[in-house]
């Protein structure tokens, strides 16, 4: 299952692949301070994670993930033209399975946006690291918003993309696992949230908000995590049809039998219930409702923030924003099940998820911008004493 030696050859790759980027990031921001260009590469390399998270649903959406059933090759090889007479048995042993020319390519072509995106972010951390020493050695009264930035921020992030390339290895080497699926795009989620809070760091605009609005927007965060890991969930267990019509979950039925103690036996193989037999298909209706139902929770919650964060006058668009991305997730998510889970429908609803997730933590990083500058006013001036 774990075939280490095209790392190096797939690395070069990722390397060669992220040098468009940063060559065209170059060329556009040659009279940039270091604390401008800190912010475009961030900006730059959010933009792709989120690309990268998309491509990853389209892989699952595609039953792509065993494409090449090692890792990190294709059969040892860094590409499947050097893996075509594996490729070509498996698909002439069994037409419809996983492993076919074009799941290939579409699972390896992931791999190689995620190891771009890794040198990207490694580039990030370097140039972080970089500007904080020489600001350290030599401080400077010319402002520079990245000041405001911790290169600590840079490594969490690296680590991050580092373990999330360990649970991309282990979907692939646990044949889809549920648990460790859903695991993956939680990473990939968090990702998106680290750097759109480094993004807003570089770029500081305080929100000032009381502290009942701070309370409800970790609140609304916290919920809409959850939600994303129960969206997780449905997607990696196939239990999106297990309810075929909206509002109602099945024809004449609103509270069909489910099956709660089999749905959410969370360390079991994929299509296995929790005493090893097959997971009964009352099982993904549970799994189903229960994302509905924090749909619902989570819209409710959205709504009633959004409209107290209207009502401060201190919010700007963000409550325009969030209210587009909540009608975005409520549309495509009724697409999916009464359209029969469409692969558009499917990307648009993952999509939604990512850019609701990226804009909490944009606000979040705006809120917590202005709590510092309050605390920091709140200090005692102590006259000077000659």
């Amino acid at each position: 299952m774990f075939d280490l030696s095209p790392l190096w050859q797939l690395a070069a790759l990722g390397a060669l692949i992220a040098c468009g980027p940063l060559l065209w990031l170059r060329l556009r921001s040659r009279a940039a301070t270091p604390g401008q260009r800190l912010r475009a590469l961030t900006v730059l390399t959010l933009f792709l994670t989120f690309d990268l998270v998309l491509f990853g649903a389209f892989t699952r959406l595609t039953d792509s993930g065993l494409g090449c059933p090692d890792w990190p090759g294709c059969y040892g090889s860094a590409s499947p033209l050097g893996a075509r007479d594996e490729i070509h048995a498996a698909q002439t042993a069994m037409p419809s399975g996983p492993v076919t020319h074009g799941k290939a390519w579409v699972e390896m072509i992931h791999r190689y946006l995620a190891s771009a995106v890794g040198v990207l972010i490694l580039v990030l951390c370097v140039m972080s690291w970089r500007h904080w020493l020489q600001r350290r050695a030599a401080p400077s009264t010319t402002p520079d918003a990245a000041a405001v930035v911790s290169p600590a921020w840079a490594t969490l992030t690296l680590v991050w993309v580092c373990m999330q390339g360990a649970f991309g290895a282990l979907t692939v080497t646990m044949k889809l696992f549920p648990a460790i699926v859903t695991l993956h795009l939680l990473g990939g989620m968090g990702l998106l949230m680290l750097l759109a809070w480094q993004a807003q760091g570089y770029s500081p605009r305080p929100l000032r908000l009381n502290p009942g609005l701070r309370a409800g927007a970790w609140l609304l965060m916290l919920l809409s995590v959850l939600q994303v890991a129960l969206g997780g969930w449905v997607s990696t267990n196939y239990a999106v049809l297990a309810c075929s019509e909206f509002p109602a979950c099945q024809p004449g039925q609103w509270w069909p039998a489910m099956d709660f103690e089999h749905g959410f036996t969370l360390w079991r193989e994929l299509g296995v219930g929790k005493g090893g037999g097959w997971l009964p298909f009352e099982a993904l209706t549970a799994i189903h409702m229960t994302h509905r139902l924090g749909a619902l929770l989570v819209f409710s919650v959205l709504l009633l923030f959004a409209w107290r964060l209207a009502a401060s006058g201190e919010a700007g668009p963000w409550p325009r924003r969030l209210l587009l991305v909540a009608g975005w997730q409520l549309l495509s998510g009724m697409s999916n099940v009464v359209l029969d889970w469409p692969i558009l429908a499917a990307l648009a609803h993952t999509g939604g998820a990512a850019m609701l997730l990226t804009l909490l933590a944009a606000l979040l990083a705006q809120i917590e911008q202005g709590q510092r500058s309050v605390r920091v006013q709140a200090l005692p001036i102590r006259p000077l004493v000659a």
